[in-house]
């Protein structure tokens, strides 16, 4: 962990993960993460902004102890997330002065899962502002902008907004700032798909809410810093407004070709047509590609042999992270294929309850497709088509 400043007195202190590979034994970390803290020196009191994983503890009290900090007057908990809160204990026990600062469910969460006394937690109303001199810190809550106890603390005199988890991006990267926006946005959507989507409605009322503010950077808890704030906050806009892009996501595998075939003849019949497809194998199921691909797509088709009259269990999983997202899809499938049980289907629609979709018709194969089965595929093609306003001639 190096120090670098953002603005006078205004520090970042970035813990860079390079090699972590999977977060919260679920998420997938293609390019690694960060965890970044942050140091605002007032004239009168300093206060330090979230800490680190616990794993980098060490890190962030060296990295307090190069800037020849003696005194520690705040600790704002912007979320109790471990990753961001877990390393608070330990600067507690090095500056024993200080007072975390944190809303009503945040401190509920921070004394059950770090066992802080009560009196070590000075409570946070909405909109409250703290002087610590020459900066002014504007905490505005924003739940279920991931986690109910989700904060935002904002800098008057420097318009710098800390999100936290919100904006961020799983991207370990030397760059202090997102100066390749390429990167940055890749990383930033797959990290909103798994992450923020669920709670879409709430993210586009709080995005709302910070247009009354006058933000020149955005400094979040994971992946760099945004010198150009409406860099991430037009992206997000996009992501949680309600228009969808005409695009077909197909998760689907096969045990013996036949469900294969119906969607590859699927695939190149919409493709004939103009529709951006995209399959994915959930067999070997890229889960950060696959909520990403849901971002924006109008449609979905879901592709599943039959296992024990249900679906195969790896479709099973695809279906749980489908539903669990909520995606803005407008329309949705399941095709398949059995050999003697026929209720694939209807297991699968109800596990995909959160989906909030027009059904098209669903086809179910006894065995492998016939003249009739691709009659049908040709039906649902030019459903899709006609739901995304193009001509399926």
């Amino acid at each position: 962990m190096i120090v670098r400043e953002l603005k006078p007195n205004v520090y970042s202190l970035s813990a860079i993960d390079w090699d972590r590979k999977l977060f919260d034994e679920l998420v997938p970390l293609p390019e690694g993460t960060s965890y970044n803290a942050y140091l605002v020196k007032g004239s009168e009191k300093t206060a330090l902004i979230d800490t680190v994983h616990p794993s980098m503890t060490e890190d962030l009290l060296k990295a307090l102890k190069s800037m020849g900090l003696e005194r520690l007057d705040y600790i704002v908990s912007n979320h109790a997330e471990p990753d961001h809160a877990g390393s608070i204990p330990a600067v507690l026990a090095a500056y024993p002065q200080a007072k975390v600062l944190a809303n009503v469910k945040c401190r509920s969460l921070l004394t059950s899962s770090l066992n802080l006394p009560a009196d070590a937690i000075q409570l946070l109303q909405d909109e409250q502002v703290l002087s610590l001199g020459d900066k002014s810190l504007r905490f505005l809550w924003v739940p279920w902008v991931h986690w109910p106890d989700s904060t935002i603390t904002y800098i008057v005199e420097d318009h710098i907004m800390f999100s936290c988890d919100f904006l961020g991006a799983h991207l370990a990267t030397s760059d202090l700032y997102a100066s390749d926006e390429a990167r940055v946005e890749r990383a930033a959507r797959v990290y909103y798909a798994e992450i923020m989507m669920p709670y879409r409605p709430n993210v586009n009322k709080h995005l709302k809410r910070l247009e009354d503010l006058s933000i020149k950077m955005i400094a979040p808890s994971h992946g760099p810093v945004y010198a150009r704030p409406d860099f991430i906050l037009s992206l997000y806009r996009q992501w949680t407004g309600d228009e969808t892009r005409p695009e077909v996501i197909i998760p689907y595998l096969s045990m013996y070709e036949s469900t294969a075939k119906m969607v590859a003849y699927l695939v190149d019949r919409l493709m004939e047509k103009g529709m951006s497809v995209q399959p994915f194998n959930v067999a070997n199921l890229d889960s950060g590609r696959f909520s990403s691909a849901l971002v924006e797509a109008s449609t979905v088709v879901f592709a599943s042999p039959t296992v024990l009259n249900g679906p195969h269990p790896a479709m099973a999983y695809a279906a749980y992270l489908a539903n669990v997202l909520r995606p803005k899809t407008k329309y949705a499938a399941i095709i398949g294929s059995y050999g003697w049980g026929t209720g694939m289907p209807e297991s699968l629609a109800a596990m995909l309850t959160n989906l909030n979709v027009k059904w098209f018709e669903q086809i179910n194969v006894g065995g492998t497709a016939k003249a009739e089965d691709f009659v049908a595929l040709d039906r649902l093609v030019a459903d899709i088509c006609a739901a995304n306003g193009l001509l399926a001639n």
